[in-house]
């Protein structure tokens, strides 16, 4: 991945004059910053939040934020605890004040404790499902609600989602049942601000080597899985992640809403494994 000070605009982008937040960059393996890329590329000014510091006098998250955004022309970085309401408050007060109306927020959020995410669906703890959701799914909610009164007509906003809110996924368990939530609340979202002119989408991501993934168990062998069923008979990247959910922001999607966008070279749709899966065994 080229360094930050290395991405040029391009002239005449898709996103010239449009401002946005960005809400979930961990660090440079974060699709969030692959989303990003593309945007600054193509003109966005944008905001973003970073996950909240333990220790206040060691910003170790805010850093690692600032460092990829900033280089860039990153507007400005705030911190943001999706379960607390006077965060999300804040975000979008200081996301008003610094753009007045915005075009498009990219929701790039999810978590489940490592306990309940990597044991069986039948084993996750009442308070461990209560968080996952509400910082899995709720968040979204709670963001578009505050998003409304500023988005521009035209506007988007975009989440992220997977396979396994669809059909099982073995190794996703717990995050399975969020992502269902997740699409679930994409599409009602954008039956609720349609009338506004806002579209609301996901994009389905295959698998990307983040840290995020890392919890998820078997992901080697989901790697594998990829490469030998999908009709592309290979991965995909988080460049061509970072290039859908650009496309799907821009006003080129304009007549698109409601929309679950798979960018996994074709493995959703797939019944059974291809014939020439065997000879890769």
């Amino acid at each position: 991945m080229p360094e930050p000070e290395y991405i040029e605009r391009i002239a005449m982008g898709l996103f010239d004059g449009k401002k946005g937040l960005v809400v979930g960059i961990a660090n440079d393996h974060s699709i969030a910053w692959a989303i990003t890329q593309q945007l600054f590329k193509e003109g966005a000014e944008i905001g973003f939040t970073h996950l909240p510091d333990k220790d206040a006098a060691r910003p170790k998250n805010e850093k690692k934020v600032r460092k990829l955004v900033e280089p860039l022309g990153g507007k400005f970085v705030i911190p943001c605890d999706v379960t607390k309401d006077e965060d999300l408050d804040a975000v979008f007060k200081k996301t008003e004040e610094e753009f007045g109306k915005i075009d498009f927020v990219l929701h790039s959020v999810a978590f489940a404790p490592p306990a309940d995410l990597t044991g069986p669906v039948y084993d996750v703890s009442r308070d461990g499902f209560k968080l996952s959701m509400e910082i899995s799914a709720y968040s979204l909610i709670a963001m578009a609600g505050r998003a409304k009164p500023i988005l521009n007509e035209g506007g988007s906003i975009l989440t992220l989602s997977y396979l396994g809110g669809e059909t099982v996924v073995p190794g996703y368990n717990l995050m399975g049942l969020c992502k269902a939530a997740l699409e679930s609340a994409v599409t009602y979202l954008a039956h609720e601000l349609g009338p506004q002119g806002v579209r609301v989408n996901a994009v389905s991501a295959g698998p990307v080597k983040t840290v995020s993934a890392s919890g998820v168990g078997d992901i080697k062998k989901m790697f594998q899985l990829y490469e030998t069923f999908s009709p592309l008979r290979r991965n995909i990247t988080a460049e061509e992640v970072g290039k859908a959910s650009a496309f799907l922001l821009s006003d080129h999607a304009s007549g698109i809403s409601g929309e679950i966008l798979h960018v996994d070279s074709g493995y959703h749709c797939m019944g059974a494994p291809p014939t020439d899966a065997f000879d890769k065994a």
